[in-house]
């Protein structure tokens, strides 16, 4: 990534955080009622509490598809606040419940977090709501991940690599598993990871690149925006040049598996055309990937005049979004999308 744009885009997204904080939740005209239980703690994994809101339209269905979103900051800043307004609006106008998740973020835990962990806790929280979203009139059965930027690539993951997860699982060679940071009681099945299908906004899918070209250094100013020493994502032991194999497996491109070992669900992927951050380059060059082995069932959409970012809530002006004017375009239509996956 060039160092220019990423400061400018961290200079963005931290001069115009405040303002998204206080800004509505509700955007536009809802079409329907919808209920909100903030905060809801759905794991703590080493004393660290993980915690979601979830969003239930009021239209009298007894059940509705759900939706899991990860927000994105580059694994080291924001929250789930980040998504209030995408959360609330995909449920005020479409039928679905939305979990809207906070994860561990790298600099947590006194800059102990590792990458592979984050993964886990998108995995964790998945299984939660499998076990849980049933009392929120979700239907577990209907399950989309979702995220931009930092949480496209944990909701690619959680849509492509479930067979690589495991209540005992660990992060080493040759297979590389994922421990899932909440585990239910009667424990968990393979099915219990497959979801129906994954919005993918701006995703990022090489994690190895990433790190080559300096993800890992002081030059990287989400260190210093999270308050954590740069060091590297699995430890200040591992490195790129030494360890790549570490850094391929938690990267979505490197994992593709053929269509012919099963199928992977339908997916979204969505990019604004002028993204200098995770490039439509960058977007097309993974769902060519997929095609060549064989998985086809996925669509490219590319968001024209739209930088990074366009789904945050609030409005930015330095770096030239706005939410009722970029982000609302787009979820209409991913719930257009959505919609022909679940009410075709």
């Amino acid at each position: 990534m060039n160092k220019i744009v990423l400061l400018l885009l961290i200079a963005a997204i931290t001069l115009g955080f405040s303002d998204r904080l206080r800004s509505s939740e509700m955007v536009a005209v809802p079409k329907h009622g919808v209920t909100k239980v903030a905060d809801v703690k759905w794991a703590s994994p080493g004393g660290f509490d993980l915690t979601m809101d979830i969003y239930t339209p009021q239209t009298g269905r007894k059940k509705y598809p759900v939706i899991i979103m990860y927000h994105g900051g580059g694994w080291l800043i924001n929250n789930k606040s980040i998504m209030d307004e995408a959360s609330a609006w995909l449920a005020a106008n479409g039928e679905y419940v939305v979990c809207n998740v906070n994860y561990r973020l790298l600099g947590d835990q006194d800059n102990s977090v590792t990458m592979d962990e984050i993964v886990g806790d998108a995995f964790g929280a998945l299984l939660w709501v499998k076990e849980n979203i049933k009392k929120y009139g979700g239907d577990k059965r209907q399950i989309t991940v979702t995220g931009d930027s930092a949480g496209g690539h944990l909701a690619t993951m959680v849509a492509t690599q479930g067979d690589r997860v495991s209540a005992d699982a660990a992060f080493k060679a040759p297979d590389f598993g994922f421990r899932p940071s909440y585990i239910p009681e009667k424990g968990f099945s393979r099915k219990d990871l497959q979801v129906q299908a994954a919005l993918i906004s701006y995703g990022a899918f090489d994690m190895l690149s990433s790190a080559q070209n300096g993800f890992e250094s002081s030059g990287n100013i989400f260190w210093q925006l999270s308050g954590a020493e740069a060091r590297g994502i699995f430890g200040k032991e591992y490195n790129p040049k030494d360890h790549p194999d570490r850094y391929k497996a938690v990267s979505p491109i490197y994992n593709i598996r053929k269509a012919s070992k099963g199928a992977y669900p339908r997916m979204l992927f969505t990019v604004g055309s002028d993204d200098k951050v995770t490039t439509p380059v960058s977007i097309k060059a993974y769902t060519d990937k997929l095609k060549e082995a064989g998985q086809v069932d996925h669509k490219y959409w590319m968001y024209g005049g739209r930088p990074h970012a366009f789904l945050d809530s609030g409005s930015n002006e330095f770096l030239g979004i706005e939410f009722k004017r970029d982000a609302i375009p787009a979820l209409e239509y991913m719930l257009k999308w959505l919609d022909g996956v679940f009410y075709p």
